[in-house]
């Protein structure tokens, strides 16, 4: 018997209503040079001010440019998924006391969009030189320059490397990059030090990562250009409505989905700890790193991304996300002070 999620569709049409009743800023996640409203658990502080000339081009990016030139439109669609395993296993193999959908549960559908200006998609090549794809957010940050995406996604790329190409294309769809190609700054990637210490499984409650970026071909800085979602910590785990957008490796469009999230304590003591789980069909490969989304009053916020348990899920039914709190906190920090990135070997200096 299928059971469904009561009233979700409901609240949903009531955070499209709360998102336009402030009008075209906040539903663009507030203009790049509005205010917030910082509170205990918003992790991004007040950062959209005036400060650093919002707007205001630096000059153009040679870097971004030549990024802008190598990632044409086949070599997007020819990226490999970082993460392979996110929705490989089907069938009756799998069980889903471990993961996957819950007998007779409602998988809210998901839809292929034009993706909005705030999420995208990381492209890079791997060590052999293969095009490479993960998901991400433009989160608030003095720097208004800064990329949320899963820890698993961003890990193998930390430290001074350009020949990995690694750049990340806001609001990529058909093969177009409507707001040009940002550039990852050298030691511009931030994960955990747990992560890297305890590896993907056994340090899945530190799956989360942040990306610091350069000005595109014309200079302009990413938050500059497509505003930014505001970063939530310690908010909890159940969340309703939670709109879910991730980039499948190889697909033309992102894909969208409403649902909610609940609290899910770990059954596989390779993947300890307790995580966000939201119920959306089709996330596939590519999507790991793509954002949870709640609306607020000033645009969309995020309380996680696909990753934590078992890399974002083994089905594509179901996803999962680390528990924002205080390490999330921490690392944001670190990414919007500057402060030495963590790596495979320690705290770099």
């Amino acid at each position: 018997m299928v059971h469904r999620l009561p009233g979700l569709r409901h609240l949903a049409v009531c955070a499209i209503a709360v998102l336009l009743s402030g009008g075209p800023a906040a539903a663009a996640s507030a203009s790049p040079t509005s205010p917030t409203s910082p509170t205990s658990t918003d992790a991004t502080d007040a950062t959209d001010t005036a400060d650093a000339a919002a707007g205001v081009p630096t000059g153009p990016n040679p870097v971004a440019a030549r990024l802008d030139a190598y990632w044409t439109a086949a070599r997007m669609t020819a990226a490999l998924p970082a993460d392979a395993a996110k929705g490989s296993e089907t069938g009756p193999a799998l069980s889903p006391a471990v993961d996957g959908p819950r007998p007779g549960e409602y998988i809210p559908p998901s839809r292929s969009f034009d993706g909005i200006p705030q999420a995208g998609t990381f492209f890079w090549t791997d060590a052999q030189g293969t095009g490479r794809t993960c998901s991400g957010s433009v989160v608030r940050g003095p720097g208004r320059d800064l990329v949320l995406s899963a820890g698993h996604c961003l890990k193998g790329y930390s430290g001074t490397a350009p020949q990995r190409r690694l750049a990340f294309v806001p609001q990529y769809h058909d093969g177009v990059k409507p707001y040009g190609v940002f550039p990852v700054g050298a030691n511009g990637v931030y994960v955990p030090q747990q992560y890297y210490d305890l590896g993907e499984h056994a340090g899945a409650a530190y799956d989360f990562g942040f990306a610091v970026t350069e000005p595109n071909q014309d200079g302009t800085s990413l938050q500059d250009a497509v505003g930014g979602v505001r970063l939530l910590t310690g908010t909890g785990y159940d969340h309703a409505p939670v709109r879910m957008i991730g980039y499948p490796a190889g697909a033309e469009k992102p894909l969208e989905c409403w649902s909610r999230t609940t609290r899910w304590p770990s059954d596989d003591p390779a993947d300890p700890g307790t995580f966000p789980r939201i119920a959306c069909d089709a996330f596939v490969g590519g999507t790991s790193g793509g954002p949870m989304l709640v609306p607020r009053r000033d645009g969309w916020a995020v309380i996680g991304v696909i990753g934590g348990y078992h890399t974002g899920g083994n089905t594509a039914q179901v996803s999962y996300s680390a528990y924002f709190g205080s390490a999330t906190r921490a690392l944001y920090d670190a990414a919007t002070t500057g402060a030495p990135p963590a790596g495979p070997g320690g705290v770099r200096g």
